[in-house]
């Protein structure tokens, strides 16, 4: 019987206070570093969160955060989970990630997704049209970046973007893959199907992420494509203890909900993340509730991790 696909592991800090963590806004720089040095020794891969705002909490900019970790830590690949696309004018967010492809040796998986949280859009200016134009625009938003990083010059004109004559060198090399984030059915799950080399999944139920996984699978036939071509990811908030009953009091209500945390300990952990590695996902994004300690972060290195290795 041929081995199960080896399941990657990647480690997403936080940008800021997103109410799982204790970020101490006056230590978070040192709090970061400190933690990525030890998450460096397991994880493959890092992922930074997208948000402007979480109302009035401490939170900083994405593609900020990403470049300070890029230039500190040269071994795991970087990501993003995800960049919304009304946020940054596509055609200048290829320009973007072709820079950082370049100065990061290839190491960049670019994340990229429709945008959802309407509050942060109306704070900041952005229009936010419906869920089906949104989507659209991401969409077109793909389409011309990729223009852009195959053509030169490129010249592209559609529904919502266009360019003429432009350059974007250099071009990335190798090109990043990208992963498209978000799982309604009609539509983006479509777009999934026909874009992503990557699909980020939400941290769904067990039963509905079956049904998410059949869905893309039938998106993809419209394409002529196998959804084994398509990498699947999932994120994962994960409080972790020896003592279990710790773990599940500490997570409370994180526990309940369309998207639940995990609550356990390390046995109970290996066990979930066999059951994502069984439903077909290759990535696991996991935050973990203990920042700025490490404590969770080591137990995982010893007791988890290496069964996936």
């Amino acid at each position: 019987m041929p081995a199960s696909p080896r399941l990657m592991l990647g480690y997403n800090p936080p940008t800021g206070d997103r109410l799982i963590e204790a970020v101490n806004p006056r230590t978070y720089t040192k709090d970061l570093q400190g933690v990525l040095d030890v998450a460096a020794r397991t994880f493959s891969s890092f992922w930074i969160s997208d948000h402007h705002m979480t109302a009035d909490r401490f939170r900083l900019e994405c593609w900020s955060v990403l470049m300070w970790v890029a230039a500190r830590y040269p071994g795991p690949m970087l990501g993003t989970c995800v960049m919304a696309n009304s946020y940054r004018h596509p055609p200048f967010l290829a320009k973007m990630v072709a820079s950082l492809q370049y100065l990061s040796n290839g190491r960049f998986i670019f994340g990229y997704g429709a945008g959802w949280q309407e509050e942060e859009y109306r704070a900041y200016g952005y229009d936010f049209p419906s869920a089906r134009r949104r989507i659209e625009q991401l969409d077109d938003g793909v389409r011309v970046i990729k223009k852009l990083w195959t053509e030169a010059p490129a010249t592209y004109k559609g529904p919502y973007y266009e360019v003429t004559n432009a350059y974007c060198e250099p071009r990335p090399d190798p090109v990043p893959p990208l992963m498209l984030a978000g799982d309604g059915e009609q539509y983006m799950l479509r777009v999934v199907a026909e874009h992503a080399d990557w699909w980020l999944s939400y941290g769904r139920r067990p039963d509905v992420q079956e049904r998410k996984l059949a869905v893309l699978a039938e998106h993809c036939k419209s394409f002529g494509r196998d959804v084994s071509e398509i990498k699947k990811a999932a994120p994962l908030t994960i409080f972790l203890d020896r003592d279990r009953a710790a773990a599940k009091a500490r997570a409370g209500a994180k526990l309940e909900g369309e998207n639940p945390a995990f609550a356990g300990d390390p046995a109970e952990l290996r066990d979930h993340l066999g059951q994502l590695q069984a439903m077909g996902f290759d990535l696991v994004q996991a935050a973990f509730a203990g920042w700025p300690e490490t404590d969770d972060l080591k137990l995982f290195a010893d007791e988890v991790a290496p069964h996936f290795g």
